[in-house]
């Protein structure tokens, strides 16, 4: 079977919807070199080898050879993609980290199984279906297969609780959890509204119109940062909403597939409300697709860095054996008609992953005026320059701030220290920290904690030598990233972004231009983004 896998990927036919996976057909005539060579390995070849881990090992080396986005995915790792693309997995309803050998419950799911049965965050747990599961064999993908399984299945966890030492045990029957792609949707004042959407999923388009529909909003934000992007199909959606009717959203096309266009039906209940949207470096894919079609109509502002860059359609073609492959099969491309997707090398897969790495080298990430455009110039509906091959430019840029950043920070972020200080923090705090529910009320609180001096004692304790000049520069850095966990950890991922949007400069940027009444691009000669004023500039 493995050997008809690896033929059928260079001969194989298929057929599938553009928007889900369907089976791939595998046809099999013993005339490939692959296909003869696997056979003679399999037969003469002096140790025994198993030709499943061996085609496994190949799949990924030869879609490399086409573009960076082409990938193979394994039949174990299928379920966990596709969860986190469709928005909801069968499972016990909790979010985990994995501390000292041993998982910690981080939040319960709020209508969930685990949440009905009594889970608690902070909650450790140590036994999964009556055995110890605690040491070297926690590892998140084991953790996720013990507790994960089929909806109405049992499985039984034994939890030791904060100041007790008894295991308390409970029986959970898993079921269908939700997974928002939606992180946070709030007034940031009286009239402008924030919706923060991390991924587009098959019910992103569905959670955005439930989310906006309860906000009394007449500006809207919408923030893209971070956002690798997802379906196709969800972005369309999303942009009909705010393009007036016959507009072209984005089109496709590739060698075997003919142009399609996507255009918005009018009908969208978002059509004249000022916009801005927010992008970065890794706004990506979908999240591009919906900048651009914002853009190219001059429908809204962009606000932030240049995006991702990636501009190739994926479709999804599954095997036999339940294993996937992601086939580039056409570029998409902006109402403008600017393919976005960023210079490649085929086969060098190390050179593309450092493009982000030479944007920071260059300086691109602090001046607009770094932007380094591959591709050539296209307009608006205004007539307003846009670029191709490489991502979307905003049309205002926002410094990244690294005024304050040490080596000493860099250390305490890359090292995951902060993080388990945060989670030591809390877990040690928690009677009281339930106390504040709300996200100021916990903040002024963890204000006067001295976060950052009790953090540079456990980071003097884990191998992080105190460096008292480094620490005092960075003091805001190290005492906003603690408390945001500490937040994240007692509230709620909505809680984590209020917080963090109070100083951020990006969104204060966006609040600038929709109070200058900006929102709107008006018809403009200047090729190159303009800065963020200076109500608008990054803290330093």
């Amino acid at each position: 079977m493995a050997v008809s896998v690896v033929f059928g990927i260079l001969v194989g036919t298929f057929y599938a919807n553009h928007f889900s996976g369907n089976r791939l057909s595998i046809i099999n005539n013993g005339s490939n070199r692959l296909n003869n060579l696997l056979r003679i390995i399999d037969d003469q070849y002096v140790d025994s080898v198993n030709i499943d881990d061996l085609v496994d090992k190949a799949i990924p080396q030869i879609l490399a050879q086409l573009d960076p986005h082409s990938t193979y995915i394994s039949a174990e790792d299928v379920q966990k993609v596709n969860s986190e693309l469709k928005g909801s997995f069968s499972g016990v309803g909790i979010e985990f980290t994995i501390q000292r050998d041993t998982i910690n419950v981080g939040n319960v799911i709020k209508g969930g199984p685990a949440e009905k049965m009594g889970l608690l965050a902070g909650d450790k747990i140590v036994e999964v279906d009556g055995k110890p599961f605690v040491g070297q064999v926690v590892t998140d993908t084991e953790a996720r297969r013990r507790l994960m399984g089929p909806k109405g299945t049992k499985v039984e966890v034994g939890v030791v609780r904060y100041g007790t030492k008894a295991v308390k045990r409970f029986t959970i029957t898993r079921a269908d959890i939700v997974t928002p792609s939606i992180a946070a949707t709030y007034m940031l004042n009286d009239s402008t509204g924030y919706i923060r959407i991390k991924s587009f999923g098959q019910k992103t388009y569905m959670e955005m119109l439930a989310s906006l529909s309860q906000q009394g909003f007449s500006n809207l934000i919408i923030d893209l940062r971070d956002n690798n992007g997802g379906y196709l199909e969800s972005a369309i959606q999303m942009a009909d909403e705010f393009l007036p009717k016959d507009r072209l959203i984005v089109y496709t096309q590739g060698r075997k597939s003919p142009r399609r266009d996507y255009r918005s039906s009018g009908r969208g209940a978002y059509q004249t409300i000022p916009l801005v949207v927010l992008i970065n470096e890794a706004s990506a894919s979908s999240a591009e697709i919906f900048a651009g079609a914002i853009q190219d109509n001059d429908r809204g502002t962009i606000v932030g860095r240049r995006s991702f860059g990636k501009g190739l359609v994926q479709q999804q073609i599954g095997f036999p054996d339940g294993s996937e492959i992601r086939l580039t099969i056409a570029r998409y491309y902006t109402p403008s008609g600017r393919c976005i997707q960023k210079p490649y090398k085929l086969g060098d897969e190390a050179d593309y992953d450092q493009d982000l790495l030479q944007r920071y080298e260059r300086g691109e990430l602090f001046s607009g005026d770094s932007i380094h455009h591959t591709g050539p110039a296209y307009h608006t509906t205004l007539g307003r320059p846009v670029y191709g091959g490489g991502g979307i430019t905003p049309d205002i840029f926002v410094a990244e701030d690294t005024t304050d950043i040490t080596s000493y920070y860099k250390q305490a972020v890359m090292s995951g220290l902060i993080l388990q200080f945060a989670f030591n923090y809390t877990d040690a705090n928690r009677p009281h920290l339930r106390t504040l529910t709300e996200v100021i009320d916990l903040a002024n609180y963890l204000q006067g904690q001295g976060l950052v001096d009790q953090f540079a004692t456990f980071g003097t304790h884990n191998g992080l030598p105190r460096r008292n000049l480094m620490i005092h520069r960075s003091y805001h850095l190290l005492d906003r990233f603690i408390s945001s966990r500490v937040i994240y950890n007692m509230l709620d991922e909505q809680a984590l972004m209020e917080y963090l949007n109070q100083d951020d400069p990006v969104v204060e940027a966006a609040i600038g231009v929709i109070k200058r009444h900006e929102a709107f691009p008006k018809k403009a000669a200047a090729a190159k983004p303009r800065r963020a004023t200076s109500e608008m500039e990054p803290r330093r």
